[in-house]
């Protein structure tokens, strides 16, 4: 039997404080480090194959009588419904048993790291592992979870809590500021102080393509850039990808191509995107940023109030194994609202969550 890949670091999970130990390929050792933190004989651990040639080995983990029984039922039950050839990573189960396959947004949680695990299973949910991968999924999934890191509970509450603050911000600044900038410039220039207006118009009085245009290519660009570190040999991508960033801005600049605003807008937005702890929440805000980009270009800042309603509205629709998607903003829940937006101290929350189980 050949060695697996030794316990490293998380790669995309990094944390300055915490633990430092990440999952493996290895399910029987994945499965032994989240043991390792629950030392309860409630703790559960059920095994299946699936795939009919791969025969891929999973297992449904969680806390009996902290979980409820009728959400682990239905993963089970979507489980065995899986009938494919093969499974080679966790990604592909959680799109076959998602509750929306049609929507851009994450319902799962995938995580590297094992006290991540451990403390969604301590919240009632359930994992699932998957051989051959080193990313669990955690379910249900909210949407305010995936703004969340585990190392908020391990520094002072209040530095905790202005870190999410700056999170939220950073997801708004995503989102809308090329939007905002593409309104502002092609349909709304009276909203613009009057010295700052002179300014963008002396920036793009040489500029030969309009603001959505203008935006559109920086943010391809920036995109390309972004695959391209990712994909380039480790030692040599990150300066590929910041030294191409920089070199193109300023060439694009003097060129009269696009104006030095449009780069400070995408600049900022790149940098908003990276404070998105997971990974697969923010290429889901990537992609939506385009959608407000076009409307704003179209119709200005009401076509922008417009996207924003219908994704607040996809957004109440969603459910993650039949739990809603915004939970506990939409419906709202009184005692989970303590831990959202805000983290609270650990012994009010446990002092909350005890008196709720007596409820």
């Amino acid at each position: 039997m050949p060695k697996g890949r030794v316990i490293t670091e998380p790669t995309t999970q990094n944390v300055i404080r915490g633990s430092k130990e990440a999952f493996t390929e290895n399910i029987k050792e994945n499965i032994s480090l989240v043991r390792k933190r629950i030392k309860d004989k409630a703790l559960r651990v059920e095994s299946l194959s699936i795939g009919t040639i791969t025969n891929t080995q999973i297992a449904l983990m969680y806390i009996d009588k902290v979980a409820k029984e009728e959400i682990v039922d239905e993963i089970k039950r979507r489980l065995n419904k899986i009938k494919i050839d093969g499974i080679l990573e966790s990604g592909n189960i959680e799109e076959l048993i998602k509750d929306d396959r049609y929507s851009i947004f994450p319902e799962f949680l995938s995580s590297e790291k094992p006290d991540s695990v451990a403390a969604a299973l301590l919240e009632g949910k359930f994992a699932i592992f998957t051989d051959g991968t080193g990313y669990v999924l955690t379910a249900p999934a909210m949407f305010i979870e995936f703004l969340q890191a585990s190392e908020d509970y391990y520094h002072q509450y209040m530095v905790s809590s202005v870190i999410r603050l700056i999170r939220y911000l950073a997801l708004l600044l995503t989102l809308f500021i090329p939007a905002a900038y593409v309104a502002l410039v092609t349909f709304h220039q009276e909203m613009i102080p009057a010295p700052l207006l002179i300014s963008l118009a002396a920036q793009r009085e040489g500029v030969p393509f309009p603001a959505l245009f203008e935006a559109i290519l920086m943010e391809v660009i920036f995109e390309i850039l972004r695959e391209a570190g990712i994909r380039l040999p480790r030692v040599i991508g990150p300066a590929i990808s910041i030294v191409g960033a920089l070199v193109l801005g300023q060439a694009a600049v003097e060129a009269g191509i696009v104006s030095a605003v449009m780069v400070i807008v995408v600049s900022i937005t790149a940098i908003s995107s990276f404070a998105i702890p997971n990974y697969s929440m923010a290429n889901a805000v990537r992609l939506i940023r385009f959608a407000f980009m076009f409307l704003a270009g179209i119709f200005g800042l009401y076509g922008v109030f417009m996207g924003l309603i219908a994704l607040i509205l996809h957004l109440c629709k969603l459910k993650t194994i039949g739990i809603p998607y915004m939970a506990p903003i939409a419906p709202k829940t009184k005692y989970a609202m303590k831990d959202t937006i805000l983290r609270y101290p650990i012994w009010i929350k446990f002092k909350k969550a005890g008196q709720q189980k007596r409820e």
